[in-house]
């Protein structure tokens, strides 16, 4: 597991949730909005910017669906196990995107069985 890929999908996942949650912005648009920063950031460096700017876009659906469903240890949970799965599913599909969607809406359900089935649940502040 790459340690890169676990701190981008943390990172794309808080700054979206955060930015829609305190900036007046809609999740949607906070997350294209970081996920260009992100890209533009990563171009110039050595890191595959196509690859971890997409695990930052993943990341960035888990904050998308956070702020009405979770706080912040569950969005903590789900990007690690986003991270996990996307990893492992970029073998069986094309392209990152088939990965990359699956993966987050798993990481998301899986989180969400585990509040439905009785695991601790951090507090929602408004």
């Amino acid at each position: 597991m790459n340690l890169a890929a676990i701190l981008l999908a943390l990172l794309g996942a808080f700054s979206t949730f955060y930015l829609a949650k305190h900036h007046r912005l809609d999740a949607i648009r906070a997350s294209a909005i970081l996920s260009i920063v992100a890209y533009l950031i990563l171009l110039p460096t050595e890191f595959n910017a196509e690859l971890y700017s997409s695990i930052f876009f993943g990341g960035s659906f888990i904050g998308m669906s956070a702020p009405k469903r979770f706080g912040i240890y569950t969005l903590f949970s789900s990007s690690i196990i986003f991270a996990v799965m996307f990893e492992n599913l970029i073998p069986y599909f094309n392209n990152f995107g088939g990965a990359l969607g699956v993966s987050a809406f798993l990481s998301v359900c899986i989180c969400q069985v585990a509040i439905i089935l009785g695991a601790p649940r951090s507090k929602k502040h408004h």
